[in-house]
């Protein structure tokens, strides 16, 4: 009977074979782990720490506000009313006031300041999506969208001016807080409080999704110029919000169209 004779070049060449697969192994589970761990940075603590520090800034907001004293960065307002029930209000101020001033297209009693850069200055809250998040000047990432605030696009409106005062917001991650503003139907609320007065706008319509450089929707009279039949075609005090769609991803833009319905002093 032959015995099988083993070389020690074959055996050293499976040896070799045999470390370069559980080195390709080990490599594959790290790579595995390493991105599992982005994930979850990306989709669990981003969303946890941007949360607990916008909360922290409307805290601080309120904080500041509660001592009186400063300017905000949008018009002074009269009295309004907003219903129990989660529908908008008709305005209850009277005749004369600035509330029906504004509501009517009139002048505002004084100039808007815009705010410094970055600078949270107002707080956005929408009783559908149980949603209560500062508004920051500004769209940048690093500066306003990540820390989870809602950036006011500069050139645009300010609370409860006439024109369009348009917001933007993140759709997943960052505390995503307009994660699930698709879900606002007409006559939904929306409630933006500054230092002297608390607006209150109506959800009028929504543009499921349209290019990202569709800058019609932020326009002093919003309407789309990829989409022209959604919009508006005469003044008014428009609210805008958008953010990116489909979700996990910033190919196009959602955006929710609002109209002021109600201004009070706070």
């Amino acid at each position: 009977m032959r015995q099988r004779i083993m070389h020690h070049g074959a055996r050293r060449r499976r040896e070799r074979r045999r470390r370069a697969v559980w080195t390709g192994g080990e490599l594959l589970v790290t790579v595995g782990v390493v991105l599992l761990l982005l994930v979850v940075h990306q989709l669990w603590w981003t969303n946890r720490e941007a949360r607990e520090g916008a909360q922290r800034r409307v805290e601080a907001l309120e904080r500041e506000w509660g001592r009186g004293g400063g300017t905000d960065a949008g018009t002074a307002a009269g009295s309004g009313s907003e219903s129990g029930s989660g529908a908008p209000s008709s305005p209850t101020a009277s005749p004369g006031s600035r509330a029906e001033r504004q509501l009517r297209g009139g002048a505002p009693d004084h100039a808007v300041v815009a705010p410094d850069l970055s600078q949270a200055y107002a707080v956005l809250s929408i009783p559908r999506l149980y949603l209560r998040v500062p508004i920051a000047e500004g769209v940048g990432k690093r500066s306003v969208l990540n820390k989870g605030y809602v950036g006011h696009y500069p050139g645009t409106g300010q609370p409860g001016g006439a024109g369009n005062f348009a917001l933007a917001g993140h759709r997943n991650t960052h505390g995503e807080p307009f994660r699930y503003i698709n879900r606002l139907a007409s006559g939904d609320t929306v409630r933006v409080e500054t230092r002297s007065a608390v607006y209150t706008y109506a959800v009028d319509k929504t543009l499921r999704q349209t290019s990202a450089r569709d800058s019609g929707v932020i326009g002093p009279i919003p309407r789309s110029t990829v989409h022209p039949a959604h919009g508006y075609t005469a003044p008014g005090h428009y609210l805008t919000l958008t953010t990116c769609t489909p979700e996990y991803t910033s190919r196009y833009r959602l955006v929710v169209w609002g109209k002021l319905v109600s201004a009070r002093p706070r």
